[in-house]
């Protein structure tokens, strides 16, 4: 993504970093041993562009793949948010939303959603999602019996793929 460290961004539909084929490549690389069933995306063009370049131009989109929705403070540099809430959403962003926006679990409970939509209809299948830091975080908590700390203290990086299952 092309955005300036400290800027607070989710939901907004950002400009591609001048690295993403390069980036986009790596993710191609490894994922390349898959034979998914059904793709879905985010339908923000950061995970519709790279589900493209790996091949799967025909993703399905689903807006509860977006990452977490900063409401009011969306685009904001961080040192430039005069909200009083904002302290309390550092000091507790896992159940504390933004103002306008939501909170982890917020997030996490409109993924699960899509989850459960998804493993009713393709039980058995294998199903491969482009999507964002906060929903991978919010899938090894949900899926893989970690904790927040723990997915914090080891987040997943841009491009890194887990495996679920459900």
């Amino acid at each position: 993504m092309d955005v300036p460290k400290g800027i607070c961004y989710g939901h907004t539909d950002v400009p591609l970093a001048s690295s993403f084929a390069i980036e986009a490549q790596i993710v191609k690389e490894r994922i390349k041993t898959y034979h998914f069933d059904k793709v879905y995306c985010s339908p923000l063009s950061r995970c519709v562009e790279l589900a493209r370049f790996c091949g799967y131009e025909d993703a399905e989109r689903d807006d509860r793949l977006k990452e977490m929705d900063f409401g009011d403070w969306e685009m904001k540099a961080y040192n430039d948010i005069h909200d009083p809430r904002l302290q309390d959403w550092f000091n507790d962003y896992i159940t504390i939303a933004p103002t306008g926006g939501e909170s982890v679990l917020d997030q996490r409970s409109r993924f699960e959603s899509f989850i459960n939509e998804k493993k009713e209809e393709y039980s058995n299948s294998l199903i491969g999602i482009f999507t964002h830091g906060g929903i991978l975080i919010n899938a090894l908590v949900s899926y893989s019996n970690m904790s927040y700390e723990e997915v914090y203290n080891s987040k997943p990086t841009y491009g890194a793929i887990i495996e679920i299952e459900v």
